[in-house]
């Protein structure tokens, strides 16, 4: 009786704050159609594969007489049921004259248009993100409990979850990822399977034969078919000489799945020449993630690359070097250092040996500022504010900063040893736009009983990292990499005239991006792993792309690094968002803090094209 009377008053409650269309539509967004079919658009997906508004009129009358009761009029399991409570709608609407008499009468001999096409994790949008979700709810269903202490049912007890994911940045970022990654993809295919490749172990480089095939056995140990024939009984060598034998299969390709015959064993190397691609979208001001795409096919690459993944992260490590530099010595973006070869001697901060880093491009000779050497990687005074500052508070700020990776404490991670997740990477990142407050990053907002029933709902875990002041400097520094450094192809035009590379590889080039923007890219050691990780004052997104192995790689720096492989992906992202103005995506820039004591305006800090044009000349391009 409680209970009714309960129901009684919200039911007023509602009928005063809402019209009775609001209210219809409220109830058919939240129905449980049953076979997961959560409201009218996935009820319309999975028993009749249309949207909402391609619908017709026996076909919405079908999904309103399933609302007595979705288990008992269920089109899979009763449709001569369905079928009956179907006309009886129709019915319906002739006695309030909606219909006419002989629309009735034609309406009611139609058969149902059933079209069970139920939904796939590995298909659809954020295939990863949504197995990452189920993963954490089996997690979730395993801690709680009902009142009366039996389990929930994910499946059953209409359990309603709310995530921080926008289906339209979601949708913009997949497609920005496949735009890019079929048109790189391309031109690694061509520099590893034409005729004069200079490299003898496709896709493979820096392996012998030998390692080639140890590395493919270990792979093939390590997939879904030997796992299921150790299962079955099979032997280590059984197995093994199973991958010898041609099977029917479908394999990905840019351009479909191909239906072929392949020996298993094969089919491993096949997959190895795929690049692979993460990207993640963070809001920094709440920690909501806006986009996760752990790569570019769920069905043929389950490995998700923004959370399982962990790959060195090359000079996108250097901001928080120079953020612990700035809070502990109070440098400045226009502080200069010599840009000489420097050793830290041995035995120091954990060395044993010497550690003399080299620049990328071996030049060496100036005298730069901050702000100019973080723009253009500069390696050698990355070594010089390691040696003044030490590698302990460097590694203490970030794990402040949420990166929970091994962090070992010795100099030479100023280069981006160290493994780090994508996902680990953008809470980071984050914490500098976010005037120094790090937050984790959240993905889920709360959990509701069908009634609506809160089950959990998100506290967000914050940590204050670093003063306003610094955290705004170190935007300050990166907004240099955008403007006349390795990020500077996201603003300059022209070169895809006559230059190869931005005519063919760099998709979408020009962007002339003329807003704010904070970044820094990533080249780790043979071109194993590009990094591009871009800043606005409300978004935050970090890409990767690499091979499945550290040994599958571009040969040559000029496609291989950051800028190419993974900034295009970022600049297409952000442009095609800046184009829908209902994100509200902000071109503004960064907000600067009360009090900026630091200096911040430095002369002579100009970016010029003919700068690139003659380095990339000097590649051969």
């Amino acid at each position: 009786i409680l209970q009714k009377a309960k129901e009684w008053i919200l039911a007023l409650q509602i009928e005063k704050r809402y019209t009775k269309n609001e209210i219809i539509a409220m109830y058919l967004n939240i129905y449980d159609f049953g076979n997961n079919a959560d409201g009218v658009r996935s009820a319309s997906k999975i028993y009749l594969n249309k949207a909402p508004d391609s619908l017709l009129i026996e076909d919405a009358a079908m999904l309103v007489g399933m609302l007595k009761n979705s288990s008992l009029y269920n089109p899979r399991r009763r449709p001569e049921l369905v079928l009956e409570r179907r006309n009886v709608v129709f019915q319906q609407m002739f006695r309030n004259e909606m219909i006419s008499k002989n629309q009735l009468d034609s309406l009611t001999q139609l058969p149902l248009n059933i079209d069970y096409s139920p939904e796939s994790h590995r298909e659809g949008l954020a295939t990863y993100f949504r197995a990452y979700l189920q993963e954490f709810m089996n997690q979730w269903l395993r801690d709680n409990t009902k009142d009366d202490g039996s389990k929930y049912n994910l499946y059953r007890d209409g359990l309603r979850i709310y995530t921080t994911i926008d289906s339209r940045l979601q949708q913009i970022a997949e497609q920005s990822m496949d735009d890019h990654m079929k048109n790189l993809q391309s031109e690694f295919f061509a520099q590893n399977k034409e005729p004069d490749s200079l490299n003898p172990t496709p896709p493979f480089r820096d392996l012998r034969e030998g390692q080639v095939d140890t590395l493919i056995k270990v792979s093939a140990m390590r997939s879904e078919r030997w796992r299921k024939m150790r299962l079955s009984g099979s032997s280590d060598d059984e197995i093994w000489e199973s991958f010898q034998i041609p099977t029917p299969m479908k394999v990905f390709s840019w351009d479909g799945e191909i239906d072929t015959i392949m020996k298993p064993v094969d089919s491993i190397r096949y997959y190895k020449f795929f690049l692979r691609s993460s990207l993640m979208s963070m809001e920094p001001q709440t920690g909501h993630v806006k986009a996760w795409v752990g790569g570019f096919d769920f069905k043929h690459f389950q490995y998700d690359q923004v959370k399982q993944g962990r790959r060195q992260i090359g000079s996108t490590f250097k901001p928080f070097l120079y953020a612990t530099a700035i809070d502990q010595l109070k440098l400045s973006p226009c502080n200069t250092l010599p840009d000489a070869l420097y050793c830290i001697e041995p035995m120091k901060h954990g060395n044993i040996d010497a550690w003399c880093p080299k620049n990328s491009s071996d030049k060496y000779g100036q005298t730069r500022n901050l702000k100019n050497a973080l723009a253009n990687s500069i390696n050698t005074i990355s070594a010089r504010l390691m040696d003044q500052v030490g590698p302990k508070p460097v590694v203490t700020l970030m794990k402040k900063m949420g990166i929970k990776s091994y962090l070992p404490e010795v100099p030479s991670i100023a280069l981006g040893t160290p493994d780090i997740s994508l996902y680990e990477l953008v809470g980071a990142y984050s914490t500098f736009v976010n005037k120094g407050i790090f937050i984790e990053p959240i993905f889920i907002t709360r959990i509701e009983d069908k009634n609506g029933v809160p089950l959990f709902e998100v506290i967000p875990k914050t940590t204050d990292v670093l003063s306003e002041e610094v955290a705004y400097v170190t935007l300050n520094l990166m907004e240099g990499v955008t403007q006349y450094g390795s990020g500077g192809r996201l603003r300059h035009a022209g070169l895809e005239e006559n230059n190869y590379i931005y005519k063919n590889i760099i998709t979408g080039y020009p962007y002339v991006f003329e807003n704010s923007i904070a970044g820094k890219t990533g080249t780790t050691q043979n071109q194993s792993d590009g990094w591009f990780m871009g800043m606005v004052p409300n978004l935050v997104t970090g890409v990767w792309v690499g091979g499945e192995d550290r040994s599958v790689h571009f040969e040559d720096i000029a496609f291989g690094q950051g800028a190419t492989m993974a900034l295009p992906i970022w600049a297409q992202y952000m442009k095609n968002a800046y184009l829908q103005e209902e994100l509200n995506i902000s071109s503004e820039d960064f907000p600067v803090p009360e009090v900026v004591s630091i200096p911040l305006d430095c002369a002579s800090l100009r970016f010029d094209i003919s700068d690139e044009n003659k380095d990339l000349k000097k590649l051969g391009f």
